[in-house]
């Protein structure tokens, strides 16, 4: 078989997306359906309830169970304030007074007879989604909140970490082969959207963290250096929920590899403009690309997309996107057409890849693998 089609990362000038901004729970939303957002408007908020503090009263007390409710000094559902008395005996003739003050501020919420028990609610968890994006209201999800469309360009990334940002682009290299290095790092790039190159290093990610950098677009990172960040080994679970300070997505894998022409250009094209990063991926069942997305700065009908559907042949360009060789760049060398069964006994369409790096060739399943566009 000397042609089939695999998908790759989208890499667009031009596009439409919407995107889903749904509370965890029941809420308000604030804003309707035609209205103009930011990616730092609040689109809807709701409450989680606070956590729960259980306080054995009856133990505390040395009283009995039963006694417990005449014990309270206030009634339920009163807010409290932390280190103020909640329960209190007086002992015989007003000594031995034993009394018990809440841990933290919250409301009385339950008291038993039976077990002694109080329980003290803290005050509940406000939680606000954004629109992550600038874009338009186009449906109101009643109670849960918003999607909102955007159009302008697209780049998916291969992976990322860190989760939704926000800033201006502004490419901090001179070319896509350069490496991003902390030199190259300034006071000015503070909440800005950094593009480099070939490979961002750790000190780099460092320097960018000290410096409020909202994100790092770059071609590749040493899988060392992503461990080092994230302080353990990468998982096979959803990336995104990071606490790192900034957001890194790479557009070509691990290593040091080209940033590809269409992304450089695309974002080059762009430096100033305002941009919404998520490094979110996941790799495995229900694909999730890391994407940096930049509206156009009006509203007219965004271009047509083109089509990157690309042809895989003898000498395409490929990336493989599954364990055990996620992320290494390679050549198609052969296609061969018959199937063939793999370790787990399942009979795939597979393909030869020529690692360039190495020189070593492997037989991938065609579906592990995506073409990367020049």
């Amino acid at each position: 078989m000397a042609h089939a089609y695999t998908p790759g990362l989208r890499v667009t000038a031009g596009t439409v997306v919407r995107r889903e901004r749904r509370l965890p729970l029941k809420g308000r939303v604030l804003v309707k359906a035609g209205d103009a957002v930011g990616p730092h408007d609040i689109v809807a908020r709701t409450e989680l309830p606070g956590n729960v503090q259980t306080m054995n009263l009856a133990s505390w007390l040395d009283i009995d169970p039963a006694q417990v409710p005449q014990a309270l000094r206030k009634p339920l559902g009163s807010d409290v304030r932390a280190g103020e008395v909640l329960a209190a005996t007086q002992g015989f003739f007003g000594f031995a007074r034993r009394d018990v003050t809440a841990p933290a501020d919250g409301f009385l919420e339950s008291v038993s007879s039976v077990t002694g028990q109080l329980v003290l609610r803290e005050p509940p968890i406000p939680v606000e989604v954004s629109a992550y994006v600038r874009g338009t209201v186009v449906e109101v999800l009643p109670d849960e909140g918003v999607i909102v469309e955007a159009r302008g360009a697209l780049l998916q990334g291969i992976f990322g970490v860190g989760g939704e940002t926000w800033g201006a682009v502004a490419v901090a290299v001179d070319s896509p082969e350069a490496e991003l290095t902390p030199l190259r790092l300034r006071p000015e790039h503070r909440g800005h959207v950094v593009v480099g190159g070939a490979l961002v290093t750790y000190e780099a990610l460092m320097r960018a963290r000290a410096l409020g950098v909202a994100a790092v677009v770059a071609g590749g990172i040493d899988d060392l250096d992503l461990r080092q960040l994230l302080g353990h080994d990468l998982g096979v679970a959803i990336t995104g929920s990071e606490d790192l300070g900034l957001t890194l997505v790479l557009t070509e894998g691990f290593g040091r590899i080209r940033m590809s022409d269409r992304a450089w250009d695309l974002l080059g094209a762009r430096a100033g403009r305002l941009a919404s990063v998520s490094g979110a991926t996941q790799i495995r069942a229900g694909v999730l690309r890391p994407e940096v997305l930049i509206p156009d700065s009006d509203v007219s009908p965004a271009p047509a997309e083109r089509d990157t559907g690309a042809g895989l042949a003898l000498g395409s360009l490929v990336r493989v996107i599954r364990a055990p060789h996620f992320g290494r760049v390679g050549q198609v060398v052969e296609l061969p057409s018959e199937l063939r069964k793999l370790e787990t006994e399942a009979m795939v369409r597979v393909l030869v890849v020529d690692f360039r790096e190495d020189g070593a060739r492997v037989l991938v399943p065609r579906a592990n693998v995506e073409i990367i566009a020049s």
